[in-house]
């Protein structure tokens, strides 16, 4: 069934660019068998033929990790470590078809394996990140998927950066990102390329994108827009950016912030759920075009009516996609500490934000 899915999606979308990632059902949450390994590789092997045949560039995903026993196994016999075993050698069968194939790899067993690691160390044994069943993944699980088929793409994360001479009060931003104005460290910007932004969430909690974040180099490697200062004037800094402030040495801010991974509480949170939502919109329909119509009566009635009808409405939703994502204007201050004398005229000990109430 499963390749006559893929089969039929490659006649119908025709895509140019996928990811595919099988193994949790076909292992069949039991230990390691020879005989479903060597059904796996054939099947896998098969799916990534179909693709190359039509040109398509796709990057295969490895199974991941379970973090515990599913309730619906019914045999008493078989441990999440067997299954993790089985797991990990049916990620290895596809490290062997990616070198054959010379495709591109999605390794997503190694970033939930490492990341489910350092939570359950730092937290404890009942920490799953993986979701509270073990299996199903909430958001902060997928973020790991994601964060594995971003670096499987060979995905920079590089978001631009904004130099910021204080001695002179030029801003030289860089990749997608337009000055507006400058006046006493509170530099206005247009940007086109705009941070993943995962909003408030406690770290210590397994339902939180941001305990994630804390555990795997998603903002360090695919998410990292950078503001550094140049000749700076003092030995500290609050830096300000939406409703947040950091305080940091001047040896920091001349190093490089990197703002996605210091600030939670930031100005585009608001525009990147937006995204989200148009994105959540459109999955949901896709699910029920393919899995409820394509592979319904409707579709087993007259298929490539049944396609073209919902391909209509997902080519809308895609465009309300494409609309949400535009560039937006945002706000950093940069202000250094008042000197003893200058202390007590305004409302904050910095310079800049003080400057704004005289």
């Amino acid at each position: 069934m499963k390749l006559q899915w893929i089969y039929l999606s490659l006649v119908l979308v025709l895509p140019t660019v996928a990811t595919i990632c099988y193994g949790m059902n076909d292992f069949r949450y039991i230990p390691y068998q020879e005989s479903i390994a060597e059904e796996y590789r054939h099947n896998q092997t098969a799916i990534a033929d179909a693709f190359q045949a039509v040109d398509c560039r796709f990057v295969l995903g490895s199974p991941r990790i379970i973090d515990s026993v599913p309730a619906r196994v019914k045999t008493a016999k078989v441990t999440q470590k067997d299954m993790n075993l089985a797991l990990s050698r049916f990620r290895n069968i596809n490290v062997e078809i990616a070198n054959i194939k010379k495709v591109a790899l999605a390794d997503t067993f190694q970033s939930m394996f490492v990341a489910d690691f350092a939570a359950k160390r730092k937290y404890g044994a009942d920490f799953k990140i993986l979701g509270k069943d073990g299996v199903h993944l909430g958001l902060a699980g997928q973020l790991i998927m994601n964060y594995g088929f971003l670096k499987g793409m060979g995905a920079n994360g590089d978001l631009g950066a904004i130099a910021y001479d204080e001695g002179t009060g030029i801003v030289s931003p860089t990749l997608g990102h337009v000055v507006v104005a400058v006046e006493k460290g509170m530099i206005t910007l247009r940007s086109a390329r705009n941070p993943f932004s995962s909003g408030l969430g406690a770290v210590d909690r397994d339902d939180s994108i941001r305990s994630v974040l804390a555990q795997v180099s998603f903002d360090d490697e695919m998410n990292w827009n950078i503001l550094r200062m140049q000749q700076p004037q003092a030995p500290n800094y609050r830096v300000t950016w939406g409703d947040q402030s950091n305080d940091y040495n001047a040896r920091q801010p001349e190093d490089g912030i990197s703002l996605a991974k210091n600030f939670d509480n930031h100005s585009l949170n608001w525009a990147f759920r937006r995204v989200f939502d148009a994105v959540v919109c459109k999955q949901e329909y896709e699910t029920r075009q393919i899995k409820t119509l394509v592979h319904g009566p409707e579709g087993a009635m007259d298929l490539e009516p049944t396609f073209a009808l919902t391909e209509k409405v997902q080519n809308q939703l895609e465009k309300v996609v494409r609309n949400s994502e535009q560039p937006l204007e945002q706000v950093i201050v940069v202000s250094a500490p008042l000197s003893v004398t200058e202390k007590g005229r305004g409302y904050d000990f910095y310079r800049g934000e003080t400057d704004r109430f005289l």
